[in-house]
């Protein structure tokens, strides 16, 4: 059965936060309008959820994944890619842990400071390895969570394996929030905002439910729904079977109080919504390790032009 078009689905939570969100005060001082819960599914056969409304950047995403899956946690192959998502929190971690005043996040002196930050950690081996590991977050959980006797467990080959053996199993899970690992990861940048994921087989498909406690629906949002979606077809792919629905669930859903100007334009975008693109994936890439960004090509994609927005850090 046919579902809703990831835009109408995503403008949909747009207007409803714009409408019945509730002003509060957050950790970065910015101010937020949000709620809690929403969920939003996606059919994966009907084309792959990359909003048109926005131009949104596909390469950073699929780069972004592969990180993840290969359990790497240094900015380095971020950077070394352009891919500068991650860049706010080391920065700041860096200045904190040097006794270094923090810049007003978006001035000349923080985007200047932070150019050469990531230009050192792309060109200095030895100050990548001091600044630029974000701590035990989302590749680490996924492929070395820590054990008490001092072992590790790759969830994510594992639930791989779960689900060749045992597909009807119920605990079908990759979890992120590891209790333990919380206030080392805040000291690198934040917890993880995807704390855990679960996948579910029927009738030949793989489909997937991610959980994300914190939800930043302007900037975050429409990038974890990409992610997720491509994240279940690679899973499907090596499990030798077809992508089913993503399912996508917050739980404090909020819009940052700088970016409401910029979602009045997105919505300005609903009468042309454009057809969904499609996602290729190379079809003799069969281990979690073998991708690579030239194993994935998006054909189709006619978006409007990005919609720039502050991050808040």
């Amino acid at each position: 059965m046919q579902g809703k078009h990831v835009d109408e689905s995503y403008l949909d939570l747009l207007e409803h936060l714009m409408k019945n969100g509730v002003i509060k005060t957050d950790r970065t001082g910015t101010g937020t309008k949000g709620i809690l819960g929403y969920q939003m599914r996606f059919n994966l056969a009907d084309g792959f959820p990359l909003l048109t409304t926005k131009k949104v950047p596909i390469k950073s995403i699929i780069h972004e994944l592969l990180w993840f899956m290969r359990g790497d946690t240094n900015l380095k192959y971020l950077a070394d890619n352009n891919v500068h998502i991650w860049d706010e929190w080391p920065y700041k971690s860096y200045l904190i842990r040097n006794n270094i005043t923090v810049p007003t996040s978006g001035s000349e002196e923080w985007n200047t400071g932070i150019k050469e930050f990531i230009e050192k950690i792309k060109t200095d081996e030895q100050f990548a390895k001091d600044y630029g590991n974000l701590g035990p977050i989302y590749g680490y959980q996924w492929r070395n969570w820590p054990t008490p006797n001092g072992g590790h467990i790759d969830q994510l080959k594992n639930v791989i394996e779960q689900i060749k053996k045992s597909p009807d199993s119920r605990r079908l899970i990759v979890s992120a929030w590891n209790v333990a690992d919380i206030d080392e990861m805040a000291k690198a940048g934040l917890p993880p905002c995807h704390c855990l994921f679960q996948f579910y087989v029927a009738d030949g498909k793989l489909s997937c439910q991610l959980y994300q406690r914190s939800c930043d629906t302007f900037l975050g949002v429409p990038f974890n729904i990409a992610s997720y979606a491509l994240l279940t077809m690679i899973v499907a792919q090596i499990c030798g079977l077809k992508a089913g629905e993503f399912v996508w669930t917050g739980g404090d859903v909020h819009l940052y109080s700088n970016h409401l100007e910029q979602v009045k334009l997105q919505l300005s975008r609903r009468s042309d919504i454009r057809p969904m693109p499609t996602m290729k994936i190379n079809p003799n890439k069969m281990g979690l390790e073998d991708f690579t960004i030239e194993d994935f090509e998006l054909v189709d994609y006619n978006p409007h032009d990005s919609i720039k927005a502050p991050i808040a850090v």
